[in-house]
């Protein structure tokens, strides 16, 4: 609701701004069929649409970078943890696996603390990336990609990793590094 009247704002503000130029273009009014919208303001309008729509997918391109951002860490910190179990290097696995757990996490958050402050500033102004999907309980507020069921799988599974760390077992993590990847999969298509 408020990104509708943000949005409206934006738009007024742009017709407003067209009527005045085409104040001193009152020939081309008069060319124009009586009842029609001045073909400058639709065309106009049309651009500030196209604008709108590509802010819009800029916002989610730019949230799909952070997580796949966050869950090339994880492969990566998986990669060590793998390194350390089969080298038995307890300390090192821990260390590993502790960085899966904090990197999955970041993806079920969509993005770590300093992404959230983000978040919050554009509900604040009035932006809901996915106000429809909101309204039907399919994301939290301001979520762009990351689901309320896609999260839940990956703090879940983020909290598993996090345990596992206590006690580094290689079968433990697979199993727990085949929930993210199933849940990265399904996110990601």
């Amino acid at each position: 609701m408020n990104s509708r009247r943000t949005c409206r704002g934006v738009i007024a503000g742009a017709l407003g701004s067209g009527l005045v130029l085409l104040a001193g273009a009152v020939p081309v009014l008069a060319a124009e069929g009586a009842g029609e919208t001045p073909s400058a303001m639709v065309a106009s309008y049309k651009t500030l649409a196209d604008a709108i729509l590509a802010v819009k997918k800029t916002e989610a391109n730019l949230v799909r970078s952070i997580l796949t951002s966050a869950h090339d860490r994880a492969q990566a910190e998986m990669g060590k943890a793998r390194a350390a179990l089969k080298g038995k290097d307890a300390k090192g696995a821990q260390d590993a696996i502790e960085e899966v757990a904090a990197a999955v996490g970041q993806i079920g958050s969509e993005g770590d603390s300093s992404v959230g402050a983000i978040r919050k500033r554009l509900l604040e102004g009035g932006h809901h990336h996915n106000a429809d999907g909101e309204a039907k309980g399919i994301y939290d507020e301001g979520f762009v990609v990351v689901t309320k069921a896609a999260k839940t799988q990956f703090l879940d599974a983020a909290k598993a990793i996090g345990q596992i760390a206590k006690a580094p077992k290689s079968d433990s993590l697979e199993m727990e590094w085949a929930k993210v990847e199933a849940a990265w999969s399904s996110l990601m298509k």
